[in-house]
């Protein structure tokens, strides 16, 4: 629709002409972010690679079944081709989460096929090979080894008894036996070769621990026959992260490791000893919940290019090797999740608060930079996006908290004088994550009908210190509860928003978190949950490897803290949620089962409290396909206009809310 058409229509919508803001109640304004605009408007975008002038990345699209493609921008080309085969899904499963799907070196290209696991090797045409065997077996983060003709992988086996095995996979190109390099550990990642391809790198760590809590960065050489000599650490133990381990072209070992407060920069110097880099306040690297991440390399003249967050946001440094002085690039994203270096020019999967993620090319010399691929071909007027807003709160336990806020905005739309716009109070997954700065269509769907929205960086949270991150250690489900309802008071005593018409929302951990504010504390009047976690007892014994023992530092040990887990767990303390609640849960969830979310509705129906139920078949921990995303969220916002008593503006059917009283 063009401008002038999109305009005429919402002045018949609306009554008033353009330009003069229509008084409408909070939620109920008529918004450009349309339920499709959501599904099919954006594509995910990650995992960028660049070599010889060409670039590649993974690009995830709601409206090809939610599949990710990977893409590639030739060194002549001006629009991007699709390189993977059609119908193909090119994600890694290993830890669930995945990750580290692709490896490219010159013409060898090899990607992670989701729905059989096997790795192929793709060629013209998008035609592809599988080079790994028809078994229950997963990989990620390969590397090339091009003197034997083979790629080092993480492989994950899921046809063992018991607990599935991890471990480090050589892969012969010319279809030879897997042969296995590195066992005897819980987990791998991050196999990379010295440039000479005399020695190897890698990650391992054991139960109980994440990444974050403590890996040890291991080195070996490699054995003329392709075998490892003798491992040595070179860093880390059970309670020091270390992460990212990268070689120079120089044959240099760099890594990301935490000793201290931060994870900053460290290398193994040529007399053995590791000495840190560029020592900051700010975080080096993320929490690893998927293999490949790439947030440092080295530019052609010998300085490196690295991504710090601080603060809550994220910052790109050039980084002197001699000096360890770091420079900041005057840059305006604030999320850079992915780069590459290809001489002096870098490619970043960036964002920031007025731009979805995208593929950038960025000059470092002049520092000047470019969009290679949007997240989006909408473009929206400026006027509309509800600008993020850092804020600080007190919280319990004489602590501080941040969030990000985002105030309605809509400028064909003014609310009633003296009416406050209800706030939807969200927080991020993982729980060891951090708030999202960038363009998020989801959040600024809201705002532009008239709600506002409050993303919280609950204590436990990435991008401000350990001591912040392992605050939530013995707490999950106390402190972060704790934080989403501080920032309510911090906000309605400010006049922002009205403290009677509080929501609370999340996904996975967040919609624990959300499960758990609706159970144990009485401030919120809605929630909705998605695939959100309620047993925790059951989550231990049931989820998947990667995760089983994850708990153990947020609650306790299990089974010795089993009465702790129940005291936690919202499952058992059902009856004293009575506001509405939405459920949204994928039917293929391994994560977060199914069961646990007909658990919850089963309680409510019989304790005739107001709630809503969607199963979304093919969908699993992360719905990813246009039509589960349109119903999604026209789900919830006709639940949110039912519950706080405003009309939609958007043409959807009502949702069917059990128990929900009338008038």
């Amino acid at each position: 629709m063009a401008q002038a058409d999109d305009d005429a229509a919402l002045e018949a919508v609306t009554g008033a002409p353009i330009g003069e803001p229509t008084v409408a109640p909070y939620g109920s304004w008529r918004s450009p972010i349309s339920l499709e605009m959501l599904a099919t408007a954006g594509r995910s975008v990650g995992a960028v690679h660049a070599e010889g002038g060409v670039v590649w990345w993974l690009e995830g699209r709601p409206s090809d079944a939610g599949r990710t493609t990977l893409v590639r921008l030739s060194k002549a080309g001006t629009e991007p081709e699709d390189v993977s085969p059609p119908g193909m899904n090119v994600r890694s499963r290993v830890h669930e989460y995945g990750g580290g799907a692709v490896l490219i070196d010159g013409d060898l290209v090899v990607v992670s096929d989701f729905v059989t696991g096997r790795l192929h090797g793709l060629g013209p045409g998008r035609t592809s090979e599988p080079i790994t065997p028809e078994r229950e077996w997963r990989y990620a983060d390969a590397v090339h080894d091009r003197r034997r003709h083979r790629i080092i992988a993480v492989r994950e086996d899921h046809e063992s008894r018991g607990e599935h095995v991890n471990e480090l996979v050589a892969i012969p190109l010319d279809g030879g036996a897997v042969e296995v390099v590195a066992s005897g550990h819980d987990f791998y990642a991050a196999p990379r070769l010295a440039p000479d391809g005399d020695r190897l790198a890698w990650l391992e760590w054991d139960h109980p621990n994440m990444p974050w809590d403590g890996t040890s960065l291991r080195l070996a050489d490699v054995r003329p026959d392709g075998g490892l000599g003798e491992p040595v650490t070179v860093f880390g133990d059970a309670h020091t992260w270390v992460s990212q381990p990268r070689w120079s072209p120089d044959g240099e070992l760099w890594f990301v490791a935490e000793p201290g407060e931060w994870a900053n920069l460290h290398r193994l110097g040529p007399d053995g000893r590791v000495e840190a880099v560029a020592a900051m306040a700010a975080e080096f690297s993320g929490p690893e919940w998927n293999f490949g991440q790439q947030t440092y390399g080295f530019l052609a003249d010998g300085r490196l290019l690295a991504v710090a967050r601080s603060a809550g946001r994220d910052r790109l440094y050039i980084v002197d090797r001699r000096t360890g002085s770091a420079r900041e690039m005057p840059l305006p994203f604030t999320e850079i999740v992915h780069l590459s270096i290809d001489g002096d020019r870098a490619y970043l999967v960036a964002a920031h608060p007025a731009a979805r993620l995208a593929v950038l090319g960025l000059d470092v010399g002049s520092g000047r930079w470019e969009v290679i691929r949007a997240g989006t071909d909408v473009e929206l007027d400026p006027d509309v996006i509800s600008g993020a807003q850092p804020i600080s709160f007190p919280t319990a336990d004489h602590a501080t908290a941040h969030a990000i806020f985002y105030p309605p905005r809509n400028p064909r739309f003014v609310g009633p004088e003296g009416e406050l716009p209800p706030l939807v109070v969200t927080s991020h997954g993982g729980p060891t994550s951090g708030a999202y700065t960038g363009l998020s269509l989801a959040t600024q769907a809201l705002t532009s009908r008239g709600l506002a929205v409050v993303d919280v960086d609950y204590r436990g949270s990435t991008g401000y210190g350990k001591t912040y991150r392992r605050a939530l250690e013995g707490n999950w489900g106390v402190a972060d509860v704790d934080d989403c309802v501080a920032v309510t008071r911090y906000l309605s005593g400010r006049g922002l928003v009205d403290g009677q018409r509080l929501a609370i929302q999340g996904g996975s951990a967040s919609g624990y978190t959300t499960l758990c504010a609706l159970a144990f504390r009485d401030v919120f009047s809605a929630g909705a949950s998605w695939f959100g976690l309620a047993d925790l007892e059951k989550f231990v014994m049931d989820t998947h490897k990667f995760e089983s023992r994850y708990v153990f530092s947020l609650i306790g040990q299990h089974p010795e803290a089993q009465e702790l887990y129940r005291e936690r767990s919202p499952i058992h303390h059902i009856d004293r949620i009575r506001v509405p609640v939405i459920i949204l849960q994928g039917a293929e969830d391994r994560v977060v089962p199914p069961s646990e979310a007909e658990a919850i509705v089963a309680a409510l129906r019989a304790n005739g409290v107001p709630h809503a139920y969607l199963l979304f078949p093919g969908e699993d921990h992360g719905f990813r396909s246009a039509e589960a995303i349109i119903r999604a969220y026209g789900a919830v916002f006709s639940f949110y206009a039912q519950v706080f008593g405003y009309s939609l503006a958007d043409d959807v059917e009502p949702l069917v809310i059990e128990n929900l009283p009338s008038g």
